[in-house]
């Protein structure tokens, strides 16, 4: 059951499954992958943050200054083209049928995140330890960043 601290995470959630139609289509001028990797790659992202958080200790938590995640937390937006994508989050292959088990199988993870402790954490590869809440935020964030990507990649 979505609770207020996860439900834009899940109408973000259920705006990119209603692209998964145009998962193959690719326009150049705005990124050589096409839809669905642009789907695929929000999914994996929210998967390996929430197993992030999950698997945290609390008690291990270390801040540390961040500007570039002072900018993104503040602005609520992701520059393009600015950094790579770990290699753990770029999607291999594209196809509907995997895409659309993979929606249910996230969305399944985000109502977990209504269970954590707000202590837990996850480690962002340019952010640093990101707890609980800012990480709710940088993956709506994210997603929202891909989902504006496949919609100039569809726009005529």
């Amino acid at each position: 059951m979505p609770t207020p601290k996860t439900q834009k995470l899940k109408n973000l959630l259920s705006e990119a499954a209603s692209y998964l139609d145009k998962h193959d289509v690719v326009n150049e001028k705005v990124s050589a992958a096409p839809v669905g990797w642009h789907l695929e790659h929000s999914l994996l992202t929210l998967d390996a943050i929430i197993d992030g958080i999950k698997k945290s200790e609390p008690a291990s938590y270390k801040s540390k200054l961040s500007f570039a995640r002072l900018l993104v937390m503040t602005l609520g937006k992701i520059p393009r083209g600015r950094a790579k994508a770990p290699e753990r989050v770029r999607p291999a292959s594209i196809d509907r049928e995997i895409l659309e088990k993979h929606f249910e199988k996230t969305d399944g993870k985000i109502n977990e995140l209504t269970t954590i402790n707000s202590g837990q954490y996850f480690l962002h590869p340019y952010f640093g330890n990101l707890r609980l809440k800012p990480a709710i935020r940088f993956m709506e964030i994210h997603t929202r960043h891909h989902l504006d990507i496949v919609k100039d990649i569809l726009k005529p």
